[in-house]
């Protein structure tokens, strides 16, 4: 029996050619699983924001009258709602418009780390939300996430989400002191 050269038997040796296929595919499945985690968590802090501003219209729409401090203790809630988020970027607004003649005007407005929009400010709805006479609660709430590992999102990723809610009790929430 005459007995095989070094190289034929080595490439006709097939142990370890799952180990040399592993080795190749092992990166791209870990850089797809981080980058995956990278986005849930992005998409997570999304959406926790979109739920900021409608959690800020029900909570005003939901009353007759609000004053100024308790529109601030709604924002605090707002906060709550971002953990484990960081809400330093966090920038939320409430305002209460009512059209008339055809144009929305605000009413009042309070923001948190966002400036109040002026009274009287003319401000632009989807068409056919509301009729002349009638109000609006307006939130708007904006995030910048900043990404902790920077893999996938190394730059900022600025989120904002507007919500529109008609008050609930009344025709029109007042804030005197807003």
């Amino acid at each position: 029996m005459r007995r095989k050269g070094l190289i034929s038997r080595l490439t006709s040796d097939e142990r370890g050619v799952s180990a040399v296929e592993f080795a190749m595919i092992a990166p791209v499945m870990i850089a797809f699983y981080f980058g995956m985690a990278e986005f849930c968590q992005g998409y997570m802090a999304q959406k926790r924001m979109g739920h900021v501003s409608a959690m800020v219209a029900d909570l005003v729409a939901q009353e007759e009258s609000v004053a100024a401090a308790s529109v601030d203790d709604i924002f605090q809630i707002g906060g709550l709602i971002m953990k484990p988020f960081s809400t330093a970027t966090l920038k939320q607004r409430v305002n209460s418009v009512t059209q008339t003649a055809g144009v929305a005007r605000v009413v009042w407005s309070r923001g948190y780390n966002m400036t109040s929009r002026p009274v009287n400010e003319v401000i632009v709805l989807p068409g056919g939300l509301i009729s002349d006479g009638e109000s609006i609660i307006v939130t708007e709430a904006t995030y910048d996430y900043d990404s902790p590992v920077d893999y996938l999102m190394p730059a900022v990723t600025r989120f904002s989400h507007t919500y529109y809610l008609r008050p609930r009790t009344v025709d029109n929430v007042t804030c005197p002191d807003c």
